[in-house]
């Protein structure tokens, strides 16, 4: 088995359309696992039309007051980072769960000890399949802060079955954030896609400081590819001591699949695939 980290620091470069489409093309060989990472904006169910089941809901732990304790002296909210409580000294402290996450400072500041444990639903895993691939898929609650469990959440049901998989993809979320951090961990291989403009260049630069400083090898692709256009990015590759390994053209065909469901299909995915295997 393998693992697959298909990533970039951007957004809208094109990742979810190269995982998708790669983990098409290999199923038709291989015993594939799409994982969609993306917790806070997940779309590869969308792309490929596969219908999405709950299986299992990710919870956090938030801090649970016994106001018996409680000497209202404030010193839980001077110490909670994220404002998740207010208060007044001689008021007991307001909790807003939704800007909680979960770092115990309160219950380490409280001298009363008055402060344990409670937890509240972030979000969602959920499985499903289609095109010949298994998929997992994980959902953060609107308005929570801490995607990277939702995202540690899915990791652990991917490794529950990972070993009945020739290849295993991760679709991650753009950036170099924590959920990031988190999908790409004990990936074989990363494939870095960006786009050839300045902001796709600048973040470029980003994930692939991130993968060397994680050990991960890596491979960039470029999508929407213009003749002429991809000097900026190829200038970036031979910094780091590669070639883009595949470049996707800017084209209205692949739009319009892309848009209407449909994996791409181009000379560009067969050679990432080709890669990985």
């Amino acid at each position: 088995m393998k693992t697959i980290a298909v990533t970039g620091g951007k957004g809208g470069t094109g990742k979810s359309t190269v995982a998708t489409a790669l983990a098409v093309l290999l199923g038709k060989k291989h015993k594939v696992l799409l994982v969609d990472a993306d917790v806070d904006c997940p779309n590869d169910h969308l792309l490929l039309g596969i219908e999405r089941k709950p299986l299992k809901k990710v919870f956090q732990r938030v801090p649970k007051w016994d106001f018996a304790k409680c000497a209202k002296c404030g010193k839980c909210a001077e110490a909670c980072k994220t404002h998740a409580i207010f208060a007044l000294k001689g008021k007991q402290p307001v909790f807003l769960p939704q800007q909680c996450n979960g770092c115990g400072a309160c219950t380490l500041a409280c001298p009363q000890k008055a402060i344990g444990w409670t937890k509240k639903e972030i979000g969602t895993v959920f499985k499903g399949e289609g095109h010949g691939i298994d998929f997992l898929s994980g959902e953060l609650k609107v308005n929570e802060p801490v995607s990277e469990f939702v995202v540690a959440s899915l990791k652990e049901e991917a490794k529950k079955i990972e070993k009945g998989y020739d290849f295993v993809l991760f679709d991650t979320a753009a950036g170099t954030h924590c959920d990031v951090i988190s999908a790409l961990e004990n990936a074989d291989l990363a494939l870095a896609v960006t786009e050839p403009t300045p902001l796709g260049e600048h973040d470029l630069e980003l994930i692939a400081g991130l993968l060397k400083r994680l050990g991960i090898p890596f491979e960039i692709v470029l999508n929407r590819f213009e003749e002429g256009r991809e000097a900026l990015i190829e200038s970036l590759a031979e910094r780091h001591g590669k070639k883009i390994a595949a470049k996707i053209p800017y084209s209205k065909k692949i739009m319009e699949k892309y848009s209407e469901g449909i994996p791409v299909k181009h000379k560009s995915i067969e050679k990432i695939a080709g890669l990985v295997e």
